[in-house]
């Protein structure tokens, strides 16, 4: 007993829904068994005592008629025995039979204590009327009734609760095994759940069936699963949430920007690291402050005030504010910074904090500084730029107009600049262009404006003139500055100015047509001989016209082919044996005819279109020169000028060597005309590039002797192979002793020099046989044949050389 009550408890404990299940069913199939027993007993009882009624109606229906017989014929025998007979009947346990009048039979014993029924009816005789003889009450026990139904009760009873009880384990069984072990299952599952294994989906040990797939406990098991899964993703997202979360904090506290979170009120709420690195306040020193006590220091300034009420304005109308703010470190140090303030909204619109993001721009406002000022000023003179310039001339000129005064605009170049450049070398440049912007400046009173636009060129705006005559006081005054000489590199060198001059509103009234009339009253200034100065004329317009027409055609001169090489006889001095030529170039313009160099030459050094004219016409008579060597078997020499600018180029090497390779010419062959002025930049970069094209084997030649500085000590210095005497000497040779003897030093030095001697002009005769005399190598002039095209210079040589040989 004691084992069955702890297993009971145990299941209990174990399994409790599955107590409860069978404490119910036991309850409630007792109750019905019960019922229907108690029904089904009440059913037999009525039934029994339904039998012991009938068996009383089927006595009465049975002995009535002989009884009433018997007991008319006053057989008190036959009477007795019929009684014994019903009294012998089941059940039957007491007669009693009243004779009328006044007699009475008894038979058997009335039962005391148990349930009774009795029946009564009257004995009659029927001999025409009716005669009421007795009445027989017949009295039956239901102890046997009540004895069965006991016994009944007890069967069903016992039948009932054995049925019921193993019925109800039948059923426990079933419903463990098919659904409280899966509900255990499932609460073991739910119990072992949590974060750390979502991994894991919950199964139920059962056999994959249709019907399994679809009852409650799948539906459970799909709807745990399913949970599962949404748990699963709202993890992950929650994960990567979180890791966002990290993620935009420590993006905002490692913000290479300074950040401030403030609530509605604007009170510091959060200061990022980067703020306090920037400002030098700690976060917990701030907190709760509002941002404009930071930029001023803690002192509630008006201007600042009026900042941030425009900050919040313009926040709450547009949404954002942006701009650059002076504020000042926690040690009373201003900078500069950056600062962009927008409001957090909540996803109902409402605003809940402001975010303030700052970044230090003071390094950038100093070179915006520095820009601004690289924009507006020449960065080697310090003097206004071209912008700033224009943009000063366009406000005399509004306040001229205003005013109804005069403004005078002269336009500066220095005279000969280019050659101290070339020559002297860039340093040597600019520091002459400084002197000379201090110069101009200093013949300028406050109100003027003197401005570099470029190279050489100076603009100068004199706002204010009572007439022409005070701009032709301020550009005699520049002039005279410019007699004294300039030191340049330890040397004095003399360098004028040559001005234009244009006056609002008699010559123009707008910026851009003064300029262009004081440039061509420059160039008028040049034309009269330099260091002077000019007025603007009207006829001006078309040379200024014509120059810039000039410089349009000859920007397309060469994609056009425009460009002729004409070619000039170098020879032997004794033989008049032809072993060389110089190339000449030509511009040939469908428009303009036949353009002598002297003219678009120059043009083209200034715009720097010298450079690609040059690699032109360096390839062009290289092939020339192989081109006679095919046709006529003779290697002569070819010559090429080389102005400074492009020997200057950076490719001028490369371009060299390239030509030599297209052609296939021999380096020994091609001659560089180096101009005299240039030896005189006595740099690195020039005896680079000199010995690099002498290790080639190019033949280096200096052209034009004698005509520009003395060059003398500079000769021994380069590796030239030919000097080049100017025609200026030899046109006097034969009738100038100085001439004469200046030819013969200049002979005689270079060929103790090892170089050999070119003389450049020889137009008569006795020039040639001058030269022959003094032992002039080579010569060269009209006297042995013009520049000529390249078809007539082969016919030239052909001819010639024949000549030569006969």
């Amino acid at each position: 007993m004691q084992t069955l009550s702890k297993r009971l408890q145990r299941f209990r404990s174990g399994s409790p829904l599955s107590f409860r299940l069978l404490a119910y069913i036991l309850l409630f199939s007792s109750l019905f068994t019960l019922l229907t027993s108690a029904i089904q007993i009440y059913v037999d009882y009525r039934k029994e005592v339904s039998q012991i009624d009938e068996r009383m109606a089927v006595i009465q229906t049975s002995y009535a008629s002989s009884l009433s017989r018997s007991l008319w014929a006053l057989d008190q025998n036959l009477l007795q025995v019929q009684m014994e007979g019903i009294l012998s009947l089941p059940d039957i346990v007491h007669l009693r039979l009243r004779i009328f009048p006044d007699s009475e039979l008894v038979m058997g014993e009335q039962p005391r204590g148990d349930a009774t029924i009795e029946r009564s009816f009257t004995l009659t005789h029927k001999n025409g009327e009716p005669y009421k003889l007795g009445e027989l009450t017949i009295t039956a026990t239901l102890a046997q009734v009540y004895s069965n139904m006991k016994h009944k009760v007890l069967i069903i009873l016992t039948t009932q609760f054995f049925k019921t009880f193993f019925i109800s384990v039948l059923i426990i069984w079933i419903f463990r095994f098919f659904v409280t072990r899966h509900l255990s299952a499932m609460a073991a599952y739910a119990r072992r759940f949590s974060l750390s294994n979502l991994d894991q989906p919950l199964t139920l040990d059962r056999p994959d069936t249709e019907i399994n797939r679809t009852d409650e406990l799948a539906q459970v098991t799909d709807a745990i699963n399913q949970m599962r899964n949404r748990l699963f993703q709202d993890v992950g997202r929650q994960e990567e949430d979180a890791a966002e979360i990290r993620k935009l904090s420590k993006a905002i506290e490692q913000s290479p920007s300074s950040v401030l979170i403030c609530d509605r009120q604007w009170r510091i709420e959060f200061a990022n690291q980067k703020f306090s690195q920037l400002t030098g306040h700690q976060a917990r020193d701030i907190i709760g402050k509002h941002p404009g006590q930071l930029i001023d220091g803690g002192k509630a300034r008006n201007d600042t005030r009026h900042l941030w009420q425009n900050i919040r304005l313009q926040v709450q109308r547009v949404g954002v504010w942006q701009g650059e703010v002076n504020s000042v470190r926690k040690g009373g140090e201003r900078f500069w910074e950056q600062v962009v303030v927008t409001p957090i909204k909540q996803s109902d619109g409402t605003v809940s904090n402001y975010l303030i993001l700052g970044e230090d721009i003071s390094i950038r406002k100093r070179y915006e500084q520095q820009l601004l000022r690289q924009a507006n000023y020449d960065i080697l003179t310090g003097l206004p730029n071209r912008m700033l310039a224009l943009d000063r001339l366009k406000l005399a000129l509004a306040h001229a107009r205003r005013e109804s005064t005069l403004v005078g605009v002269m336009f500066l170049d220095l005279d000969n600049f280019k050659h101290i450049n070339d020559t002297m070398g860039h340093d040597a440049g600019d520091n002459l262009l400084i002197e000379a912007a201090r110069r101009i400046s200093s013949c300028l009173r406050g109100t003027s404006t003197v401005a570099r636009l470029g190279g050489d060129e100076f603009l100068v705006i004199l706002p204010g003139l009572n007439g022409p005559e005070s701009a032709e006081q301020v550009a005699d005054r520049i002039l005279n500055t410019f007699v004294a000489p300039f030191l340049v590199s330890g040397q004095e060198v003399f360098v004028t100015t040559s001005i234009g001059i244009a006056i609002y509103p008699v010559d123009s009234d707008n910026s851009g047509s003064l300029l262009q009339h004081a440039d061509a009253a420059m160039y008028q200034a040049k034309n009269k001989g330099k260091s002077a100065y000019a007025l603007f004329a009207p006829e001006m317009k078309e040379v200024s016209h014509e120059r810039l027409q000039l410089e349009s055609r000859l920007r397309r001169a060469q994609e056009l082919n425009e460009f002729e090489l004409y070619y000039q006889p170098i020879v032997e001095t004794g033989s008049g044996k032809p072993v060389g030529a110089e190339a000449l170039i030509r511009w040939n313009n469908p428009t303009m005819g036949m353009v002598m160099p002297d003219k678009f030459i120059p043009l083209a050094e200034e715009t720097g279109l010298i450079t690609p004219i040059g690699e032109w016409v360096l390839g062009e008579a290289c092939r020339a020169a192989v081109r006679w060597r095919e046709s006529t078997g003779l290697s002569i020499s070819i010559a090429v000028n080389v102005s400074p600018r492009q020997f200057r180029d950076p490719g001028f090497i490369d371009t060299v060597f390239q030509a030599l390779e297209q052609s296939g010419l021999e380096p020994g062959l091609l001659e560089l005309e180096i101009t005299e002025r240039l030896i005189l930049d006595n740099t690195i970069e020039t005896a680079h590039i000199l010995t690099r094209l002498d290790g080639h084997g190019v033949r280096l030649s200096v052209d034009d002797f004698g005509t520009g500085f003395s060059a003398l000590s500079y000769l021994k210095s380069y590796p030239f192979d030919i000097l080049k005497i100017d025609k200026s000497f030899i046109h006097e040779v034969t009738r100038e002793k100085d001439d004469a003897a200046l030819v013969k030093a200049i002979i005689n030095m270079a060929h103790s020099l090892g170089m050999s001697v070119i003389a450049e002009g020889v137009e008569e005769e006795a020039q040639a046989h001058f030269l022959h005399q003094e032992n002039c190598d080579f010569a060269q002039g009209y006297f042995y044949s013009r520049p000529a095209p390249e078809s007539e210079f082969e016919t030239w040589l052909r001819t010639n050389h024949r000549a030569v040989d006969d």
